[in-house]
């Protein structure tokens, strides 16, 4: 299907005041209060120099983490991230996820790093989406290092401690359908919304050159008993297609890492468009039926940092967090290119405040 967007605006670098379009004219973006700036330019302070960049470098020697999903449980911040295998030892699988805790959101320890569990996994598993309910952490992920990347699937864990985890006997939990997709599902998001556990995931054409996104719903009462209940035959397929796709220059062949927060009877989501260094940054759409989709602008919200900034590369894989104090937190990985030819990642996060439903990055 095709998101209903605004005239693209064509745009190097996302500034205050005036951003020419292609005809020369001065878009009108959204209807604003004259305070409230809602595009966040690349040299922001709050993201050129950022509270939080942090990364894990012990398993690689240097800084990198990717992916992150942030939750509040027992009173503590708890972190969930992609990180490499320890280059060190010759393991038979690649990425891993992380688990980081913080009493403050900004200063980060790891407490543990989650290796394969099954045989779903034994190649490696990555881009965690954690959800709490029923006093139990509820843990979203993808497997990862297939030979071929189209047997990579959504899988699921749980746990009462958000540390240790117990795999789904039948992951991966879920996979797309249909004549448009490669079947491959990664960068897993979860929500409770209308009575509907919504699955997002992102997949790829047929060909696998395109990536979009595609979503599938359950009962949440499944969570009760995701052994029983949340298997592959849960799973409905929403829609027979994707239902948010690049369109958009800046997005070029990539829609990703969709993550979502419900502002009254709607939702909104923050998404990577783009993929990695591409450059990928952040965009935002809304849906009152968390099918059918609107961005509510042509530009990015969060783009990646000018050159010399330690995001020039990307603002990528953003996760989303909402307090107990309803506070909401952006939290994404950026890197400046390759040093010293290797890549590196970091973590780092915004805090968002909300005009009218409609998200800005709070200091602008």
């Amino acid at each position: 299907m095709k998101s209903k967007i605004l005239p693209y605006v064509f745009c190097c670098a996302v500034v205050f005041g005036s951003i020419p379009s292609v005809s020369g004219e001065v878009p009108v973006l959204l209807p604003v209060a004259p305070d409230v700036k809602w595009i966040t330019p690349p040299d922001f302070e709050t993201i050129k120099n950022p509270k939080m960049k942090w990364a894990d470098d012990s398993m690689s020697g240097r800084p990198f983490s990717k992916d992150p999903s942030v939750i509040r449980f027992r009173e503590r911040y708890l972190m969930y991230f992609s990180m490499p295998n320890n280059e060190r030892e010759r393991k038979p699988y690649g990425f891993t996820c992380g688990v980081a805790e913080s009493p403050d959101l900004v200063n980060w320890k790891l407490i543990r790093q989650i290796e394969p569990m099954q045989e779903a996994d034994k190649t490696g598993l990555a881009t965690p989406f954690a959800m709490v309910r029923n006093d139990n952490v509820y843990l979203f992920y993808q497997s990862y290092g297939n030979k071929n990347f189209r047997d990579d699937g959504v899988c699921m864990a749980w746990s009462d401690d958000g540390i240790h985890f117990t795999p789904h006997s039948k992951n991966p939990i879920f996979k797309p359908h249909g004549d448009w997709t490669n079947t491959r599902a990664i960068d897993a998001d979860a929500v409770i919304f209308k009575g509907k556990l919504f699955l997002y995931a992102a997949t790829r054409d047929p060909a696998g050159a395109i990536q979009k996104i595609v979503v599938a719903t359950a009962a949440p009462e499944g969570l009760d008993d995701p052994e029983h209940k949340l298997g592959p035959d849960a799973w409905t397929q929403a829609f027979d297609g994707a239902i948010l796709e690049p369109q958009l220059p800046w997005e070029t062949k990539c829609i990703e890492a969709t993550t979502i927060v419900q502002r009254g009877d709607s939702l909104i989501m923050f998404y990577a468009g783009g993929y990695n260094n591409d450059p990928q940054q952040i965009g935002v759409a809304k849906s009152d039926d968390g099918v059918h989709w609107t961005r509510l602008w042509n530009v990015p919200f969060i783009p990646n940092g000018l050159p010399g900034q330690w995001n020039s590369a990307e603002s990528g894989h953003p996760g989303a967090f909402v307090d107990d104090d309803s506070r909401t937190y952006l939290f994404y990985q950026g890197n400046p290119g390759l040093v010293e030819g290797k890549r590196l990642w970091f973590l780092s996060q915004v805090e968002i405040g909300w005009k009218d439903d409609v998200p800005y990055v709070k200091g602008q």
